[in-house]
């Protein structure tokens, strides 16, 4: 067994890695050993960097080159190869030379960091966690023995750049984070980065995803979407991001009505799935959380598909990735909308990209991939690929042209942002004045041996500004929340221009972020108009929503709204009840004013008017005729003076039918209730009167009768007058206790405002009814008692048919007119009233007039007492 024991530094990972090994000599730590003797550096493997230059403090650099990967065959009896990087991307390139153009502007620049110089490593992550962690440890270890901070001293590394995704970055962080060493991401925007108790170096200058979905949750209420698709990356930045926006969505309108995962090792028909989902869903509006290195296979099987007329919202991760700027996108993916991160201005850019050909780095692998990606060529002899050798005359192809453009940089753009943030911090750091430090005994940190978590606290204080935009960071480590809205619009060439049509600033207050210039926004299938993405069609104003059983809230039934509730919104959740003197119109969209009703002089109206005043008239002819027959025989024996009073009475009954015909009052609710108690009184008073003296005057003829003494003219009008009064006496306490008056009916006939006359008191109300009815029955019972007395003209006879017939009539009346509805209920007490005083009239005066007018032979004495 050897006596070396060898220790691990940092992390031994699944396949070849730069990892740092260090063997001690158990027997010589005993013995004072040197340091070259007590240990021995040696780097298991080799990872060389993109690029590399050396400085006074160095900083690392971590990109995505390339997207794609291809795993190595584990079969564990060989050592495994490195993990292949497939998928050249000259975006991530760009973003690499952004970096050195940084470097050496503020190596150049007088007034940062004048006396010192910065170094860089960069490597590439192949977008992908275990490239990522290889790179991660290669930036640590250093790139050989000697110069090795594990080797040597204080590490020269004193911050990272890096990384695009957010799941690279948290596993780069989670390494960087033993050793204090603060990294900036320029890409990484997963909201739960944030965490400062997970990632407490990590910063970054692009906004959190808690404002991105915050921004595409407004979108999405703005133009109405209210049932979309989503679509994420199988990362922690896709997975964090839907279930932010899920959150933020929560309280809205818009539902999600399926949510779909690229697989993070991409699979065809996994991808077919995704699109027939999307095909078959009445959702035509999906938001993607995804990277460009996920969507870029996933696109183009969806073009194969020929699948159009989808909306696209795109996140920041590929809104502005110029992979999908060729001509060939358009069709498909024109019109897409989304969020990118803050456009800015690097002047040097685009000479500085011009000056990265072969000839400059011809020992380059990725200078070599660049050229083969933007030319179609291959730059020298040697290379392995099969596309022909360069000429240098050949043009840049279609799908790489935006390398070039460097008029309007973002992620570069926060690459720039990132160096300077770093420079801006040490500069800081070396301002320090001894005895007013940050640290320990208000030491300052010393320029020969800065560690970086020195550097991150000057981080976190950072404030400068570049390009007229102020940059730092909250304490969260995040930078200022402010995105441009992008819009895929077709360029003059055919290819896909990234048009600036809105911006979303989350400094502002709560509603007033979003601001949209919707007029310049093409949509999908180059269209003008918004796009409709809806799981039910919008209920117009009229009717409600109902959400359907075990659906979304988004997906609902129109119902109408009832009779007397209103909407005059779309989408109302419920219709509202209109005022109490208001009703629905026709449509249920406004509420207009009841219809007011009463027994007015319309059709009905002026059919109770004629019949009243014919009522009326024919009293009064009959009391013409009689008056003119005054001294016949008919009307001498029939008591005249009674007769006129009864003539009087029904001619006030007709006429009083007129008080129920109009619109109520105070005056003629009290009128008409009282006047016909009185005048029915009256008459039956009269009636009754008539029937005793019938009544007596056959019972007189008997021997030793003397009742006509008690039924003289007097005894007769003071019967009529006691009760009379009776009845008077009650619509007296009537009126004064519980008057009737003028009343609203709305329960009725909830649509319509009936104006009718309250009785106010009930019991007053049948009190007089029952008088009358008593004096009715009363006067029943004697002429029934009388009707078969001898004679040839009984009067006793007519008496009780009329009090049969008036009988009848209110009989009848009290079922019809509780059951009456409105202005009915006057009716049928108009029309009871008018029925019985035909009644009375004809029963009583009928026959007589017959005789007086048809048969004057029989108006004699003897005729009327059965005499020949």
């Amino acid at each position: 067994m050897s006596n070396n024991m060898t220790l691990l530094v940092l992390f031994p990972l699944l396949y070849s890695v730069s990892v740092l090994t260090i063997t001690y000599n158990p027997i010589s730590s005993f013995t004072s050993p040197t340091p070259s003797a007590a240990k021995v550096c040696t780097l298991q493997n080799s990872f060389q960097p993109a690029f590399v230059a050396k400085g006074d403090y160095v900083i690392g650099g971590i990109f995505p080159l390339h997207y794609n990967q291809e795993m190595p065959d584990l079969n564990c009896t060989y050592r495994p190869p490195p993990v292949k990087c497939n998928g050249f991307d000259p975006r991530a390139f760009r973003w690499v030379q952004t970096m050195r153009l940084a470097v050496e502007e503020i190596n150049q620049s007088t007034e940062l960091l004048p006396n010192y110089t910065l170094g860089y490593q960069i490597f590439d992550s192949c977008s992908y966690p275990l490239t990522g962690q290889r790179a991660a440890l290669a930036v640590l270890n250093g790139l050989s023995e000697d110069n090795s901070p594990m080797c040597s001293g204080a590490s020269p590394l004193l911050a990272v750049i890096g990384e695009s995704g957010s799941t690279l970055s948290m596993v780069m962080s989670r390494i960087l984070q033993p050793f204090r060493i603060p990294m900036i991401s320029y890409f990484s925007s997963c909201a739960c980065l944030s965490d400062r108790r997970r990632f407490p170096t990590f910063f970054r200058v692009i906004p959190s995803d808690e404002y991105q979905v915050k921004a595409i949750a407004q979108l999405l209420v703005r133009f109405n979407w209210t049932w979309v698709g989503l679509v994420r990356g199988d990362r922690e930045y896709g997975r964090f991001a839907a279930e932010g926006l899920l959150r933020e969505l929560q309280g809205t309108k818009v539902c999600i009505a399926y949510q779909e995962m690229i697989p993070l090792l991409y699979s065809h028909q996994r991808a077919l799935e995704i699109m027939q989902v999307m095909q078959t869903s009445a959702a035509k509006v999906v938001v993607v959380f995804s990277s460009e290195g996920e969507m870029t296979p996933f696109l183009k099987d969806y073009m194969k598909q020929n699948i159009t007329g989808i909306q696209w919202v795109a996140s920041e991760a590929w809104v502005t990735a110029s992979v999908f700027a060729g001509s060939e996108y358009y069709p498909y993916m024109g019109g897409t909308i989304g969020f990118g991160i803050r456009t800015g201005h690097i002047s040097r850019l685009s000479d500085y990209l011009q000056t990265v050909n072969p000839q400059m780095y011809p020992n380059n692998l990725l200078v070599k991939e660049l050229w083969q990606a933007l030319y179609g060529c291959r730059p020298s002899v040697s290379s392995d690929s099969k596309l022909p050798p360069c000429t240098g005359q050949e043009s840049l192809l279609k799908q790489h042209s935006a390398y070039m453009n460097t008029s309007s940089p973002r992620v570069a753009y926060n690459v720039y942002k990132a160096v300077h943030a770093i420079a801006h911090s040490l500069h800081n750091l070396f301002l320090c004045q001894p005895g007013s430090g940050p640290f320990q005994n208000n030491s300052c940190a010393q320029s020969n041996n800065i560690h970086p978590w020195q550097l991150q606290y000057y981080l976190q204080e950072v404030k400068f500004e570049i390009a007229g935009e102020e940059v730092n960071f909250d304490l969260k480590g995040d930078s200022i929340p402010y995105y441009d809205i992008i819009n895929w619009q077709r360029g003059t060439g055919g290819n896909i221009e990234f048009v600036n049509v809105g911006l979303f600033d989350g400094t502002k207050p709560a509603g007033e972020e979003l601001v949209i210039q919707e007029d310049r926004i093409i949509w999908a299938g180059h269209q003008s108009e918004v796009p409709v993405s809806v799981c039910s069609a919008s209920c117009l104003p009229g009717s409600r929503k109902a959400v359907r059983h075990r659906e979304p809230v988004c997906c609902f039934d129109c119902v109408p709204c009832d009779s007397g509730k209103i909407s005059n919104q779309t989408n109302s959740i419920e219709c509202t009840f209109c005022p109490e003197d208001f009703w629905s119109n026709k449509d249920r969209t406004a509420c207009i004013p009841k219809e007011v009703e009463f027994l007015a002089y319309d059709s009905l109206g002026i059919v109770l008017t004629v019949i009243s005043v014919v009522g009326a008239c024919l009293t009064m002819a009959v009391f013409a005729v009689f008056f003119y027959h005054r001294n016949t025989a008919i009307v001498r024996v029939n008591n005249s003076e009674l007769s006129f009073f009864i003539l009087f009475a029904l001619t006030l009954c007709f006429l009083c039918s007129l008080v129920f015909i109009g619109e109520p009052t105070p005056w003629s609710c009290m009128l008409r209730h009282t006047a016909f108690s009185i005048t029915f009184s009256l008459c039956f008073s009269c009636i009754l009167g008539k029937t005793l003296v019938v009544l007596a005057a056959f019972t007189a003829t008997r021997p030793g009768n003397n009742i006509m003494k008690w039924l003289g003219p007097k005894q007769q009008r003071f019967i009529i007058f006691s009760c009379t009064l009776v009845q008077v006496a009650i619509c007296a306490a009537w009126l004064i206790d519980a008057p009737p008056f003028p009343s609203r009916n709305t329960q009725y006939e909830r649509s319509k405002i009936i104006l009718e006359c309250s009785v106010g008191s009930s019991f007053a109300f049948w009190c007089v009814l029952g008088y009358i009815g008593l004096q009715a029955c009363l006067s029943f019972v004697l002429a029934f008692l009388a009707r078969k007395l001898p004679s040839n003209f009984n009067e006793a006879k007519f008496i009780t048919f009329s009090m049969l017939i008036f009988c009848a009539v209110w009989l009848a009346f009290i079922p019809a007119y509780i059951s009456s509805p409105g202005n009915y209920a006057d009716a049928v007490e108009s029309f009871a009233i008018l029925a019985s005083s035909f009644g009375l009239l004809f029963c009583l005066f009928a026959p007589k007039c017959y005789i007086i007018l048809l048969k004057p032979e029989q108006n004699t004495k003897q005729h009327l007492m059965g005499k020949k």
